[in-house]
């Protein structure tokens, strides 16, 4: 008697490769819709951070970083005549770029608040929908 060879048949590697990519195609498209969301979070997380650190710096300072200075003060102390009291550096990791490799835009004095930051989204610049929208300090992210 000649024994049974184990395995599969091309058929059937064809059939589950097909199965494969049309529960790809049905999932895919969902799950990458997610990814353009949690960028807008991430941005949304650190300006929070950023904000934390910001608010430490005043209690310090006595005032907000100007906008020469920029983020960059919470990292390294500034030349400017009343940094005696500077007590950094108020983030331990170095300013970060936003989620989508540019650098945040910080405004003082700002036009919503104290103080601005801004991340531009995915298309890097002012305004737009959807990825693109700008995240910013003042503003909550669209559900």
């Amino acid at each position: 008697m000649k024994k049974k060879e184990k395995g599969f048949t091309l058929i059937e590697v064809l059939i589950v490769m097909v199965i494969l990519g049309i529960l790809a195609a049905l999932v895919g498209p969902r799950m990458f819709g997610k990814v353009g969301k949690s960028k807008q979070k991430a941005a949304k997380s650190q300006i929070a951070l950023f904000e934390t650190s910001l608010d430490a710096y005043r209690l310090d300072m006595g005032r907000y970083p100007t906008g020469e200075e920029g983020l960059q003060a919470l990292r390294k102390k500034p030349d400017a005549d009343d940094s005696e009291n500077w007590d950094g550096p108020y983030l331990a990791k170095e300013i970060p770029l936003d989620p989508w490799g540019t650098p945040y835009v910080y405004v003082y004095p700002g036009e919503h608040g104290e103080y601005d930051i801004i991340s531009l989204g995915a298309d890097k610049n002012t305004g737009g929908e959807g990825e693109d929208t700008d995240i910013a300090s003042w503003k909550d992210i669209e559900k």
